[in-house]
Order: structure tokens, then sequence, then C-alpha cells
């Protein structure tokens, strides 16, 4: 588990595609001596297992599912990415509770200044959109943001200075694709008041099953 605030902006130093998935090296600021084999490491908001390290940087392996479910494939050498180790128990839980399972790719669709923060905009597919709701929390690229609107298949967050400087938000630009993860309680909310698998005779929560039985 992760909380969604970066620890250290890293840079892409390789990322060796093959037939079985791929390898990743990314360049760092983490003391190595704080670095094991094994543990999971948030790059871009994807957790993945860190597999060998050493001379400032790290390497993790990429399976073919999650090169086909996010952003990670377009990485080249020299591109910046979020890094947060995994939360250990007893520190603070600065953001929200984020699993590094990305949902889906989001596109940025507008960045526009509001103030003092910039406004950015991006758009997911409805099927994912509609687990992120207006005041809630999000993940983009691994940065534990709050969600400031919603629409049918965009959102919108605000974004001060200091993340802003500290993470790859700053060089975001229309078009670019980030890794959204929304909140994991509002799927296994559907999932439970949904028809259940084992029982077909066992209706959706939905509006109209709410008015039927008097609660609207």
């Amino acid at each position: 588990m992760f909380t969604g605030l970066i620890e250290d902006l890293g840079t892409v130093r390789e990322l060796r595609k093959g037939a079985a998935g791929a390898r990743l090296t990314v360049a760092t600021a983490i003391p190595m001596e704080e670095l094991a084999l094994g543990e999971s490491i948030a790059v871009n908001g994807i957790c993945l297992t860190v597999t060998g390290f050493g001379g400032g940087s790290f390497t993790a392996d990429v399976s073919p599912e999650t090169l086909g479910r996010s952003s990670l494939g377009g990485l080249l050498p020299g591109n910046r990415v979020n890094l947060e180790r995994a939360l250990r128990l007893g520190d603070r839980l600065g953001g929200h509770w984020v699993s590094g399972h990305v949902d889906a790719v989001g596109i940025l669709e507008e960045r526009r200044l509001d103030g003092n923060a910039w406004r950015l905009t991006f758009r997911l597919p409805a099927e994912v959109n509609r687990y992120v709701v207006e005041k809630g929390s999000v993940a983009i690229d691994g940065i534990s943001l709050t969600v400031n609107s919603v629409g049918d298949e965009t959102f919108s967050v605000a974004i001060i200075p200091h993340t802003l400087e500290m993470t790859t938000l700053k060089e975001s630009r229309a078009g670019m694709r980030v890794n959204i993860e929304t909140d994991i309680l509002g799927k296994y909310v559907e999932r439970l008041l949904g028809r259940s698998p084992r029982d077909e005779t066992r209706a959706a929560v939905d509006l109209e099953f709410l008015a039927k039985h008097g609660f609207l």
C-alpha cells in the first residue's frame, strides 16, 4: 500500500522490452542502503517489485498486463517518473490509500491557471470515471489528489505550486497520458451491493430498488 505522497522524482535509464514483458531501470536519489530486493515501489502510480539495485538506480520487471493497462510502455530514457516506497506501519497517512493497481490510462485535456493553482482536466472512460466523486480522492501517476469536479467522462483537480514542482505534473501538457487509480472503496461497495454471482435472485441495489422499498 502507498499514500500517494511522492518521495522522489526518478529518471528512466532504460526500458528494455521483450516478448515476455520488460525490465525498467530508474535512477533515484533514494539511498541504496534503504532498498531491499523484493520490496514494493510505486513508479508513476504502478506497484513494482525491486529486482535489483545499486549505483544510484534500481530495476523492476514489468509484466505484459502492466504494459497493456498503463503508460509505462511509452517511457523513454531521460523521462522523469514519480516514486514512492511502500507505506510502513506507523507512517503518517498524509494522502489516501493507494494500492498501485491502475484502473485506466487518462488523457490530460486542459491545463489552466486558477488563482495560485493549476486546474487540470482529465478524460477517462465512463466505466472508470463512475468511481470518481467530487471531493473524493484519486491517484494520478501515483499522486494523491482531491477531485474538484466530475463530468460523464472527465474530472478536474487543482494542483498547488509545491505539488507541481515536486512531481511529473510540472511537465504536464494537453494530450499527456497518465495512470489513474480511483478510490477502491467505491468498487467494493458496488460489488457488495450489486447482484451476487452465487444468488441470481438477489436484485441489484439501484434507484429503482430503493424507490420500490420506500427509501426514495
